[in-house]
């Protein structure tokens, strides 16, 4: 259960807001390259934590991401001609570079005075691992930018996909920080005890907090002997990485990978679910068959998305398609792993009041992460650096699972499987 007002404070996240003042203050994941394609190519319409841009990939590469409207008339940017080193507004010819500096006012007189100070506003960019990410903060607090793990591994090894969901960012991370929730939302073969999900349905759970946020690991009881153990990270203030390098069995499996998401706020009520794959060490490349595949399998398939969107045909306006005979094998009767946590996340209503929860022991990491989370907002209204903003603290973190005895001690069993490959 949280009090309101800390449900406030963490939901919120437009300018000037607790939360959106604490995730200004890391770089966000805003495009992905392929958006982008060309130099000089037509600009492409940002909606990130409440705010409306516009990104243009200039003549040299560089992206910009401006202010979607021109400050002269407020006409929309979207509009605009890119071209030479600028997006120029087709209302009145204005010309911006990627700094946000208007370079060309060609309705204005050559000596006014306005012509040495129109500028709108922009923001950083940096473009890596077929992201192009944005810091939307303080420009004298900015951080280097990202180094995760994944970033590194090559385009052979990675694969980075996004979808839209019509819900609270926060709703999505603790979907994705609910360890438990597997053993029945996302049990495609009820009665088939070859999954640990059906053997053992209430998992142990232990979470370890770190200067990024926390690993936490969950234990599945498989024999007398043997335990199934996964380590997740929490890096904050919105990243979840998994391991699934192993079955739960401990058989490694033949392309061994880890998982995560981000989970970028729109505004308060839409969110941008970021998924990446990556392979966990040079063996693991990934073909472009089994990158549509592993889609296919969570929902996201190249069928699954209304086409010239991030949207999913599975949606809220059909209840996700759910398939009621079909749940008579399977827990939710809903097609795709992903879509099954989204049907949940969206029915919650743009936004929970999680004043009426009622929280159990499996909810730990969950209630780990909202105390971080507002605890961050504070130190940043004291003037200090929240926890993860370098990259030298997460750029080696990483997933793992694997089977181990009942009663050994995780972190020695798994010690050199935690360690970055790239």
């Amino acid at each position: 259960m949280l009090k309101r007002e800390d449900n406030e404070r963490l939901v919120r996240v437009g300018p000037g807001t607790p939360m959106g003042s604490l995730l200004r203050r890391y770089w966000q994941p805003a495009l992905l390259s392929r958006e982008l394609k060309e130099n000089d190519g037509a600009p492409i319409r940002v909606s990130i934590l409440g705010e409306e841009l516009v990104a243009f990939r200039a003549t040299d590469g560089r992206i910009g991401l401006v202010d979607a409207y021109c400050p002269h008339r407020r006409a929309p940017l979207f509009y605009g001609r890119n071209e030479q080193q600028g997006l120029r507004c087709v209302y009145h010819g204005w010309k911006f570079n990627v700094d946000g500096r208007c370079v060309d006012l060609p309705n204005v007189g050559e000596n006014a005075r306005i012509r040495e100070n129109v500028r709108i506003k922009s923001y950083p960019t940096y473009e890596k691992g077929g992201v192009i990410w944005a810091y939307m903060g303080p420009p004298e607090r900015k951080p280097a930018p990202p180094d995760f793990e994944w970033m590194r591994a090559p385009e052979t090894h990675r694969n980075v996909t996004k979808n839209y969901q019509a819900n609270n960012y926060l709703q999505s991370l603790e979907g994705g920080l609910d360890t438990s929730h597997s053993s029945f939302l996302h049990n495609e073969s009820i009665g088939d005890n070859r999954s640990v999900r059906n053997i053992d349905g209430a998992p142990r759970l232990e979470v370890f907090p770190t200067d990024y946020g926390y690993s936490y690991v969950s234990f599945r009881k498989i024999s007398d002997t043997e335990q199934y153990v996964r380590v997740y990270q929490y890096v904050m203030p919105f990243q979840q990485i998994r391991g699934d390098i192993s079955d739960a069995f401990g058989k490694r499996k033949d392309l061994p990978k880890i998982d995560g998401h981000f989970w970028v706020p729109i505004d308060d009520h839409q969110t941008f679910t970021w998924n990446f794959i990556y392979g966990a060490d040079e063996s693991a490349a990934m073909s472009d068959e089994f990158k549509e595949k592993e889609e296919e399998r969570t929902g996201r398939g190249k069928n699954d998305f209304i086409p010239g969107t991030f949207k999913l045909k599975r949606n809220l306006s059909n209840d996700h398609m759910i398939d009621r005979e079909l749940q008579k094998r399977t827990f939710t009767g809903i097609t795709g792993i992903g879509t099954q946590d989204i049907a949940l996340q969206e029915g919650m209503g743009p936004i929970v009041d999680r004043s009426k929860e009622l929280l159990v022991g499996s909810d730990a990491a969950i209630v780990t992460m909202r105390r971080m989370l507002l605890e961050a907002t504070r130190a940043v209204e004291r003037g200090e650096d929240p926890p993860g903003v370098n990259p030298e603290s997460t750029r080696h973190v990483r997933g793992h699972d694997s089977v181990i005895p009942i009663g050994a001690d995780w972190r020695q069993a798994l010690a050199g499987d935690l360690a970055a490959r790239w």
